[in-house]
């Protein structure tokens, strides 16, 4: 066992007998852990550390961005003026996604704009 490992664990061994890790925020209950299974082994500790951070890698405020942009384009209304240049953005933000690797599939798979939008359509 390495020195850091040693003292670690007589830390851990020292609260423990006095008490100090009884009754914590959460005890008992199962860890909320992150799904970072899309994230490279030898990069999760830097994204982690910059999520913690407050700060996300580009890719992720990418999708971040693509979401609110395709949120607020669900709210409007295709006769809005705004609504072509939300959906141009949304456009871009999808390229700039898959040019990064990422996959789309989360801004289209909302059934029922597409059958609203396609209903507007034949109107």
């Amino acid at each position: 066992m390495w020195l850091v490992d040693e003292l670690a664990e007589q830390h851990i061994k020292a609260a423990l007998e006095k008490g100090e890790l009884s009754n914590l925020l959460g005890s008992g209950k199962p860890l909320q852990l992150d799904d970072d299974s899309h994230v490279p082994p030898e990069l999760r500790a830097g994204y982690r550390l910059l999520k913690n951070s407050g700060f996300l890698p580009p890719e992720l405020e990418l999708r971040r961005e693509a979401m609110e942009v395709n949120d607020l384009i669900r709210q409007l209304e295709p006769a809005d003026r705004d609504y072509q240049d939300h959906c141009h953005r949304l456009q871009v933000l999808e390229l700039r996604l898959r040019q990064a690797g990422m996959s789309t599939d989360f801004l289209h798979g909302n059934y029922a704009t597409a059958i609203r939008h396609h209903f507007r359509e034949e109107e």
